[in-house]
C-alpha cells in the first residue's frame, strides 16, 4: 500500500512539474520563503480588507522538493499532505505575486499577503498591492490566468520582497526555523 501511495505522489508531481514554470525563491534558499504552504489552509482567513493571519515558519528539518525548489512546512504531517497533492498547496503563479501577473509581470511575493480563493492560495508583493488585488479578485484572477500563459516560461523573479519598505511590519519572524 505504501509503495502504491509513494508511486501515486510520484507520478502526480512530475506531471505537474511539466505545467509549472520555475518556482520563485527569495535569499532564504526556500520557496514561499520557507513558510509552509499546508499551513495556509488551516488558517482562520480574514475578510477583504483585513490583515491576514501570519504565515506559519516552516523548519530546516522538515523539508520536501518539488517544482525545483526546497520547501520547509511546520509538522512532518504538513510534508506528507504537501508530497500526496503538491498541486493542491502550492502558491498558484510559482509563488510569484498574483497582482503582477495581473498586470503582465513576474514579481516576488511575500507570504504573509495571501489570500485562498476557491481553494487556491495566491500571494501578493506588498500591502498597497493587496488594495489593488483585494478590489476585483475574480477580474485580476482573470487576467493573470490569462498572462501567465505568456509568462510561465520565463525566469522567476529574482528580486527580494523583504527590500521594499512597503514589507517592513508585515512580518515578525524569520523562517524556516
Amino acid at each position: 500500500m505504501f509503495k502504491k501511495l509513494l508511486l501515486a505522489s510520484a507520478l502526480t508531481m512530475a506531471s505537474s512539474l511539466l505545467y509549472a514554470g520555475d518556482q520563485y525563491v527569495d535569499e532564504s534558499g526556500y520557496a514561499v520563503s520557507g513558510y509552509d504552504v499546508v499551513a495556509f489552509f488551516n488558517l482562520a482567513q480574514s475578510a477583504v480588507g483585513q490583515k491576514q493571519p501570519e504565515a506559519v515558519p516552516g523548519k530546516k528539518a522538515i523539508t520536501a522538493e518539488y517544482n525545483g525548489a526546497k520547501w520547509a512546512f511546520s509538522t512532518a504531517e504538513n510534508r506528507d499532505a504537501f508530497l500526496a497533492s503538491p498541486a493542491k498547496f502550492a502558491p498558484q503563479f510559482d509563488g510569484h505575486c498574483a497582482y503582477g501577473v495581473s498586470q503582465g509581470g513576474k514579481v516576488p511575493a511575500n507570504p504573509n499577503l495571501w489570500r485562498i480563493t476557491d481553494n487556491k492560495l495566491y500571494l501578493n508583493i506588498n500591502p498597497p498591492v493587496v488594495g489593488f488585488f483585494e478590489e476585483d479578485i475574480p477580474g485580476h484572477l482573470s487576467a493573470a490566468a490569462g498572462n501567465w500563459t505568456k509568462l510561465e516560461g520565463e525566469a522567476a523573479s529574482s528580486k527580494s520582497w523583504k527590500a521594499l519598505k512597503a514589507n517592513n511590519g508585515t512580518y515578525t519572524m524569520e523562517s524556516p526555523q
